[in-house]
């Protein structure tokens, strides 16, 4: 096939990244009863080492989400206890999102889904495989990152 795009680097690892989502999703939702958006949007605060808690907005920043998407998943995530929010005392739009503690015990397990599904997805790589590739992959994001396409050529490097 002279057009094999399912070869080239971005099919592959948006590929290998939707593959891992949907085990990681349904494994989740099956051993913690939390979706992967849940797991990540606890995962950002359990991250935070900030003085002052982060906001829906910083949120939806941090997950590349809209702040209505994480309005709603804060509502549904409140309601079932994971999480609890205050509103700022200085900003009357703002919202303080904080974990509860069933949330980063729930946390730490999700780390353990994402290791189990991390070992199934590289089961065929070596111990040596696995370390190079990580390495390669933090060069693709490096080169990505300081990538600065100039718009008057069209965005070509």
């Amino acid at each position: 096939m002279k057009y094999d795009h399912t070869q080239r680097f971005s099919f592959l690892v948006n590929h290998v990244a939707k593959l891992h989502g949907a085990h990681f999703d349904r494994l989740a939702r099956e051993r913690l009863g939390l979706s992967l958006a849940q797991c990540r949007l606890i995962g950002a605060l359990a991250t935070h080492e900030g003085a002052v808690p982060l906001s829906q907005a910083e949120l939806a920043q941090r997950l590349e989400l809209s702040a209505m998407g994480v309005a709603a998943l804060c509502d549904r995530m409140e309601t079932a206890g994971w999480i609890r929010r205050e509103p700022s005392a200085t900003d009357r739009r703002a919202n303080w999102v904080h974990p509860e503690p069933r949330a980063l015990t729930a946390f730490d397990e999700a780390l353990k889904v994402s290791d189990e599904v991390q070992a199934h997805g590289l089961r065929n790589l070596s111990a040596a495989e696995r370390k190079q590739l990580i390495a390669l992959l933090r060069k693709a994001r490096e080169g990505l990152l300081a990538w600065e396409p100039d718009a008057s050529k069209g965005g070509k490097a």
